[in-house]
């Protein structure tokens, strides 16, 4: 086998990516879509996108992952930085117009998340909270992608559950950076947690969290006591998570709390609480 192949994968970060275009199909369903070819256009869009996001973030990323996460593609050498720029153009296209077929709502939200994906890479990833907000948008809006595609009044369905994929998303973008804020600081990344220190960062995780769980009540409206039940071991989860790091002030101390894995495993659960909800009240 080529040896360049495994690294033209992993820097996709397929799993990632799947997980993804699997949000915008369950959002195209919750918001009254039904499964067939938009389905699968909206995921193939998806995949396209955050792969090539994913690419595009290693490509200006590659001095800071050579302290932060030298097992990557670029670092590694498995993939060049050239490569990478010209894999990643690709794919912005071919996720683009992967999207037409979808309509033009999902294909207007895909060519403007192309372009802040991109921007988020190029500079904004370098910009206090700016950043931060900016990936949560992107995770949010998978269910806006998804949900537009199904019209708007389906649209309107899906909107609660981007916000509290909006605020827990904000949360753990702040934990990551906590994280990695010694190899920020040395690639010259002016992330909120080296301008304003670990400690900061992780209180402003938890009150994101805190709103995030708060926020989480809102789908019960439409989906009932069954929702409730399934969605607060979720929310149990990530506020757990956030506590771990309460206290921490360096980056070392947060990754050994592992506080943002446990936040983005309770995201998953919430995911799978949001689908089986849906399910029984559908």
């Amino acid at each position: 086998m080529d040896p360049v192949l495994p690294g033209y994968l992993a820097i996709l970060r397929p799993a990632n990516a799947l997980v993804s275009g699997l949000v915008a199909v369950l959002a195209f369903l919750i918001a009254g879509g039904v499964p067939g070819p938009v389905a699968a256009w909206l995921f193939l869009a998806v995949v396209l996108l955050t792969g090539a996001g994913n690419t595009v973030n290693d490509y200006y990323d590659a001095a800071i992952d050579a302290v932060n996460r030298p097992e990557r593609p670029i670092p590694s050498g498995r993939v060049t930085t050239r490569a990478a720029a010209r894999y990643a153009g690709g794919l912005f296209l071919a996720g683009c117009l992967a999207a037409l077929p979808a309509g033009p709502m999902p294909a207007v939200i895909a060519t403007v998340n192309a372009a802040l994906l991109w921007g988020y890479a190029a500079r904004l990833k370098r910009t206090p909270l700016v950043g931060h907000l900016a990936v949560a948008y992107l995770a949010a809006s998978l269910f806006v992608f998804g949900g537009s595609a199904a019209g708007l009044d389906g649209l309107g369905r899906v909107l609660p559950l981007a916000l509290i994929t909006l605020l827990g998303t904000v949360a753990r973008e702040l934990l990551k950076a906590a994280e990695d804020v010694e190899g920020d600081r040395r690639g010259g990344a002016r992330t909120f947690s080296v301008r304003f220190g670990v400690g900061w960062t992780v209180r402003l995780a938890l009150v994101l969290a805190l709103a995030g769980i708060a926020a989480s009540v809102l789908p019960y409206a439409a989906w009932g006591f069954p929702y409730l039940a399934l969605i607060t071991p979720a929310d149990l989860l990530i506020l757990g998570g956030v506590l771990r790091a309460v206290g921490c002030t360096t980056g070392h101390c947060v990754r050994a709390s592992r506080a943002s894995t446990l936040l983005k495993a309770g995201m998953y659960l919430a995911l799978l609480a949001f689908a089986a909800a849906a399910l029984i009240a559908y």
